[in-house]
């Protein structure tokens, strides 16, 4: 059994398990072997070799049968999530307020939201107004009364010039100077 493999696959293991028996059973039909100090003849060295083999095949099996009800599991989930929700949904909306009936469901009534105690609160604002202030943010009132300064500003006036046509004016022709 060497492999380039640290751990080689089940199914590897697998097939060279019956290669295994094959050989032994092909070049040894009546030996006997002795191996870490046991004697075996052939039909009880292909016999424990065969149990490994079946083990592996059952785990093979069984992890194909796990894959596919977990698909199955999947694929109800999605088809019957909604309606569980709903029916959770309609059934706290029916007997919210009464918990024997929600036990009889093996629901819980919604807790009660607790409140904030006074210091809790101002943490919070003062945690609100530190974001605002490190992010530069401010509210619509307060933006409505920035306003941009603007200084040494020179207005020209746009003035229509009298109509010409663009090929009407001929192009300055371009200096050359020669040194």
């Amino acid at each position: 059994m060497s492999t380039s493999q640290s751990h080689p696959s089940n199914a590897t293991v697998l097939t060279q398990m019956q290669a295994i028996i094959a050989g032994i059973e092909k070049h040894f039909p009546n030996g006997t072997f002795t191996l870490g100090n046991t004697a075996y003849t052939t039909a009880t060295l292909t016999q424990a070799l065969q149990g490994l083999a079946n083990a592996l095949s059952d785990l093979s099996a069984a992890h194909a049968h796990v894959k596919q009800a977990g698909l199955t599991l999947t694929e109800m989930q999605t088809k019957v999530g909604p309606l569980v929700r709903n029916c959770k949904s309609f059934i706290l909306a029916a007997f919210g307020t009464s918990p024997l009936t929600l036990a009889d469901f093996g629901m819980l009534p919604t807790k009660a939201r607790t409140p904030l105690t006074t210091e809790q609160k101002a943490g919070a604002v003062a945690k609100s107004r530190a974001t605002r202030k490190a992010r530069g943010t401010m509210g619509p009132k307060k933006r409505l009364t920035v306003k941009g300064d603007v200084t040494s500003v020179t207005i020209t006036p746009v003035t229509s010039p009298a109509a010409t046509s663009p090929s009407a004016t001929p192009a300055a022709p371009a200096s050359t100077t020669s040194a």
